[in-house]
């Protein structure tokens, strides 16, 4: 399914077109609302540009899948706007050397036909856990395919014929009487409409309706190897949409590795976060990981060893397996340690003589007059500055309350 039909609608080809539909449709439709042709009529300029773009995005591979998957806004934010003048891109398509009908006579018709299907373009989301497994994953997809029941001739064998009004080439050269002058001009071919080749509708194949192709179901086996990378692609060639006369086209997956409640991947390296207690902290004891392959991991904190705050600590060889060589990365563990409530802490004597030695501050000199204040919390509506200053624990040289020049008098430890 595709997200935008629009450009779709405006060639009057359905989502699942090959490029050799798209030119048939762009080739007929530029013929017919070229300005040359409709000078008296603006709606036909303006069709003729929407053609134009239209054929322009939908014949680029890479845009057609940004548009198929995100319509015109993936086109705007992936950088596929703008693009070819519509004269210019008539012109190159139809070989002129001039634009317009006039260049396309003086430089001759030329066309180029495909000799490879579109390539098919499909995002293939993973979790973590399988991208640490490895996978294999059935993936159901729809394409085109050269029809059975006629092996891709539209009809009975010899019932489809070249047309002899354009001997095949889907445009007829007529000419017009304009006064004195007679102006020959394309069109497209009324006998096939453009299409190259007559069919009977009673010698039509009854299982493709004449279009040599049909749509099918396929079912591909996506390997997803240890270790892969976001944006890693895996292709399956031959395996996309088939036309007669052109090789079939090629199926691309993009591995796209979906976020993980646990653990943030870093190449092959692993990061969890872990929350423990201030009594953990410092007095050791043990925490459990679930890792990705479901074993459960016991991380020992041994007595004594302090874990601060946003500590990062690394267990060696327990993070991803590079791709292919399966040599596995670390697994770095960041701490955060949870400190008591108020209401939780009890025996604070206790602390005394269990932690080390309050470290000394600097005292006021005896004669010095002292005022007792109590601390406060400080909420949200507290100036940003002020919560600078206490944060910081500095102040700016050009303080209010410090001259410039004046000396900082420092704290003497006793």
């Amino acid at each position: 399914m595709v997200k935008d039909t629009k450009f779709y609608d405006c060639l009057g080809v359905p989502p699942t077109a090959s490029d050799t539909q798209l030119r048939s449709a762009y080739k007929k439709g530029a013929l017919k609302f070229h300005p040359d042709k409709n000078a008296d009529n603006p709606e036909a300029a303006e069709k003729f540009k929407e053609l134009s773009h239209a054929y322009e995005i939908l014949s680029d591979g890479e845009k057609r899948q940004i548009y198929d998957q995100y319509g015109e806004e993936g086109l705007e934010h992936g950088g596929g706007g703008g693009g070819m003048n519509a004269e210019d891109l008539f012109s190159q398509f139809f070989g002129g050397g001039g634009g317009g009908f006039g260049g396309m006579f003086g430089g001759g018709m030329r066309e180029t036909g495909p000799k490879k299907a579109r390539t098919i373009h499909h995002v293939h989301k993973v979790n973590l856990e399988d991208i640490y497994k490895g996978k294999v994953s059935k993936l159901a997809l729809q394409k085109s395919v050269i029809c059975a029941g006629c092996d891709g001739r539209g009809g009975k064998d010899g019932a489809v014929k070249e047309c002899t009004g354009c001997n095949g080439s889907g445009m007829k050269t007529m000419m017009r009487q304009m006064g004195p002058m007679i102006q020959r001009f394309q069109t497209v071919c009324p006998d096939c409409n453009g299409e190259g080749e007559i069919i009977r509708e009673k010698d039509r194949c009854k299982r493709c309706t004449g279009k040599k192709t049909i749509v099918e179901r396929k079912v591909l086996h996506v390997h997803v190897d240890k270790g892969v990378r976001d944006g890693h692609k895996i292709e399956f060639r031959g395996e996309g949409d088939q036309m007669p006369g052109v090789l079939p086209g090629d199926v691309v997956f993009e591995i796209e590795q979906k976020p993980h409640a646990r653990f943030q991947r870093k190449g092959d390296d692993l990061f969890y976060q872990a929350e423990i207690d201030l009594l953990t902290a410092l007095a050791g004891g043990s925490i459990h990981i679930e890792h990705l392959d479901e074993r459960w991991m016991t991380v020992n904190i041994a007595p004594g060893e302090v874990i601060v705050p946003d500590a990062i600590k690394v267990i060696p060889g327990q993070g991803m397996p590079s791709f292919r060589h399966h040599d596995h990365g670390n697994l770095y563990i960041k701490f955060d340690v949870k400190f008591p409530e108020k209401d939780q802490l009890q025996n604070l004597d206790l602390l005394e003589k269990v932690l080390p030695t309050r470290t000394q501050q600097c005292t006021p000199p005896a004669d010095a007059m002292v005022e007792d204040f109590e601390l406060e919390g400080v909420d949200g509506s507290e100036p940003s500055q002020a919560r600078a200053h206490g944060a910081g624990g500095g102040m700016d040289e050009d303080d209010e309350d410090v001259p410039p020049g004046a000396e900082r008098v420092q704290c003497a430890s006793q």
